[in-house]
């Protein structure tokens, strides 16, 4: 699926070269988005920070969003995840991408100025209609009143 999305440049910082949201390989699902910092920034351990991209994106199409996702390395290696788990951006939303950083880690750790720092992934979206009944209208609900859980762990 071929979707055009609106990006818009808001520091003067940002350039081609290292700063655009890209695609890592060319199997990657997620754009990666960078610090828009002029200067390193440590991020002492159990802390959160708020870091600009200095990009902003307008979807426009309501049945488009994206998720701001953690990148896996930092996280598993680093200890660096996203401050609220994942992000979403509706497609409405036009103010620059911040993303949450949190250092769940024992040690400090330092974004190095435009380090990729979280991934950009584009999913569509599905708007039903709520229909409220008073009783579902499938009998055969293996689950019953067993939920969360219910299969055990083998």
């Amino acid at each position: 699926m071929n979707v055009n999305i609106d990006i818009k440049i808001l520091n003067s910082y940002i350039d081609a070269q290292y700063s655009y949201p890209s695609y890592a390989t060319p199997g990657s699902s997620g754009l990666d988005l960078r610090a828009c910092i002029p200067n390193n920034i440590e991020i002492s351990p159990n802390s959160t920070i708020l870091l600009p991209t200095g990009i902003a994106i307008h979807i426009k199409d309501p049945f488009i969003s994206a998720l701001i996702l953690p990148r896996s390395g930092l996280g598993h290696k680093n200890g660096i995840i996203l401050g609220n788990s994942v992000g979403l951006i509706d497609s409405d939303y036009q103010g620059q991408i911040m993303i949450s950083i949190w250092n769940r880690s024992k040690q400090s750790f330092t974004i190095i100025s435009r380090m990729r720092i979280a991934q950009i992934v584009f999913f569509p979206i599905v708007r039903p209609t709520l229909n409220f009944v008073k009783k579902f209208s499938i009998e055969n609900n293996v689950r019953k009143e067993s939920g969360f859980g219910h299969s055990g762990l083998k």
